[in-house]
């Protein structure tokens, strides 16, 4: 007898039950209806990319994580690690068939090799939305306006977002002679809030050569108050008004006329390592449990396109980390869990009923009543053990006198309140008020 294989999955890998996967499927939905109401329209990519496609404009953090391989042909492919770059290529090589602006929104998965922990892992969904074709502050604040939403429809309300402007911190830097070293500084300011102050300084002053410049610009990044303060602050720092920060007075404008300003904080620290954000950037954190990092991000990347097209294509966008956001979600037992969709079981006391009972299922589904028919004859307490397992609310008996009747006895599952002789219009009507 050959040897059993283990069954197993890879580390940083996960298999999801029932339960789970609801769950998820569940915010999905929710998430998808929100996408939709903004005029939002789904697109999908290959899991598989060149290599170079995905890596061209990526740092060496970025390539120690990715999956990359020689396929049988001899290629240099990769799995993508997010759905903002195959969406520069999807856009490049359709540009002749989109209409611009361009509205998509993306729910599929994506594989980092980073280091697994709590709410990350190397295998998880990302649900992406993007606009292309317009630099207009209208379109910066409408994926802000969004993330507000979907957050809201999935039920989380208790979430600060916090943004800031790339070209800001840019001029900055500029005005500093910094700009051939941003890239690196970058990264190590978007570190702020993993290794804190005084690893940031340590880190900055050997990447510019100065302690006093990586004072300076901790100055910079620490700067948190009202949005006009942090605002005066990061523009008398950068060297005056300009475009950049007369783009975050607009943007504060329309959520000020859209009453969601509350949710949203200026914060100079927040940059967004990744090198193709070029405008405004931002990251959302639960308040209830701020260590798990953030849970929706982006920003504006006007120029990630050009790496692929002549043409410019300016474009801004955010994506929500699903399986780190329902983490910390079932972390503060903020998830409803389900263990089926079905509604009531029609239990199989005589097989010979077999049809009748099929006839019922249909007409509870007809009705808008998930159900099924347990398929075997089994004693009736292994029939009720499998409901209960399931978490099915109702069940459902009919006995050969019952069949000819038309009748059936309806069971709440949880109560044991039971309903004799009653016909199926009433049984929907006890399962719809009990939902």
């Amino acid at each position: 007898m050959d040897t059993l294989i283990q069954p197993k999955v890879l580390k940083g890998f996960r298999d999801f039950l029932p339960e789970a996967e609801i769950t998820r499927s569940a915010l999905i939905e929710k998430l998808t209806a929100a996408f939709r109401s903004f005029g939002y329209v789904p697109i999908d990519t290959p899991v598989l990319e060149y290599a170079e496609i995905l890596l061209r404009k990526s740092s060496g953090e970025t390539e120690k994580q990715v999956f990359r391989f020689e396929d049988n042909g001899g290629r240099d492919v990769a799995l993508r690690f997010d759905l903002t770059v195959p969406f520069a290529r999807f856009t490049a090589e359709h540009k002749d068939e989109l209409y611009f602006p361009f509205k998509r929104y993306h729910i599929a998965k994506v594989w980092r090799g980073e280091k697994p922990q709590a709410g990350r892992y190397r295998e998880f969904v990302q649900c992406d939305f993007d606009c292309v074709g317009s630099d207009s502050a209208a379109c910066d604040f409408e994926i802000l306006a969004l993330m507000k939403t979907a957050l809201s429809v999935i039920g989380v309300e208790d979430v600060t977002i916090r943004m800031s402007h790339r070209g800001v911190f840019n001029r900055f830097l500029a005005n500093r002679g910094l700009t051939e070293k941003s890239e690196d500084i970058l990264r190590t300011v978007d570190k702020l809030a993993k290794i804190g102050r005084d690893e940031v300084i340590a880190q900055l002053t050997d990447s510019t050569g100065s302690a006093v410049l990586a004072e300076d610009i901790v100055s910079y990044i620490g700067m948190e108050a009202t949005f006009e303060a942090t605002l005066a602050h990061m523009e008398k720092m950068a060297g005056g008004e300009a475009d950049d920060t007369r783009r975050l007075r607009d943007i504060r404008a329309m959520m000020e006329a859209a009453g969601i300003a509350d949710s949203f904080v200026l914060d100079p620290s927040i940059t967004r390592g990744l090198d193709y954000y070029t405008g405004v950037v931002y990251e959302t954190f639960l308040n209830a449990l701020p260590s798990i990092g953030s849970v929706c991000s982006g920003g504006r990347y006007d120029n990630l396109a050009g790496l692929y097209m002549k043409d410019r294509v300016p474009g801004v966008g955010s994506s929500i980390g699903l399986d780190r956001l329902i983490a910390g979600l079932d972390q503060l037992g903020a998830l409803e869990h389900k263990k089926s969709y079905v509604q009531a079981e029609i239990f199989c006391l005589d097989a010979a009923l077999a049809a009748h009972y099929q006839k019922v299922a249909s007409q509870l589904r007809a009705a808008g009543i998930a159900c099924e028919v347990f398929p075997d004859a089994k004693k009736i307490g292994a029939q009720y053990a499998v409901a209960e397992k399931k978490g099915v609310p109702f069940g459902i008996l009919i006995k050969p006198e019952d069949a000819e009747r038309n009748v059936l006895t309806l069971k709440n599952l949880t109560t044991r309140e039971q309903f004799d002789g009653i016909s199926v219009r009433d049984a929907v009507a006890c399962i719809g008020e009990a939902r």
